[in-house]
C-alpha cells in the first residue's frame, strides 16, 4: 500500500509503471501512477478544466479525490503534498450521481458555457513561468 507518492515530470508515460510513484506529463497533460491500494492498476488522471488539476507548491497535489470505482479493489484517496489521504468509500448511488455531476459539468465545458465548470489545471506556461524566490 502506498503511502507517498514520488513526482517525476517526464515527456511521455514509460510503458511499465514503477510503485509509489506520479508520473506528470505535461505535454499530453496527464498524470498516471499505480493504485494507491497496491493492487497494480493503471490509474490515468488527465488534467483538464473537467477532470483533475494538478498543484505544485514545492510538493505535487492532485485534485479531486481519485476514486477507482471500475477496479475491483474499489479505493478512494486524495493524493496532498505527495501523501495519501485516503478517503470513506461510496455506494453505487453516489458513484452515479458523481459521474453524471461530470458528466454535466463535460457537456457544459464542450458547449461553451463556464458555468458548473470546475477550475484549470496547470498549464505549461504557467509551470514553466514561474520564478524561484531567492
Amino acid at each position: 500500500m502506498t503511502e507517498t507518492f514520488h513526482p517525476v515530470f517526464v515527456d511521455e508515460i514509460p510503458e511499465g509503471l514503477a510503485p509509489d510513484t506520479l508520473y506528470i506529463c505535461i505535454p499530453y497533460t496527464t498524470a498516471m501512477h499505480l493504485c494507491a491500494c497496491g493492487c497494480g492498476n493503471e490509474v490515468v488522471t488527465p488534467l483538464t478544466p473537467v477532470d483533475w488539476r494538478l498543484s505544485f507548491n514545492g510538493l505535487v497535489s492532485l485534485s479531486p479525490s481519485i476514486g477507482n470505482w471500475s477496479f475491483a479493489c474499489r479505493s478512494h484517496y486524495w493524493i496532498t503534498d505527495e501523501r495519501v489521504r485516503w478517503s470513506t468509500a461510496w455506494d453505487d448511488e453516489r458513484i452515479e450521481r458523481n459521474r453524471e455531476c461530470d458528466r454535466r459539468a463535460k457537456d457544459a465545458f464542450f458547449a461553451g458555457s463556464t458555468r458548473d465548470v470546475k477550475q484549470p489545471p496547470l498549464t505549461r506556461r504557467r509551470w514553466w513561468s514561474f520564478r524561484w524566490k531567492a
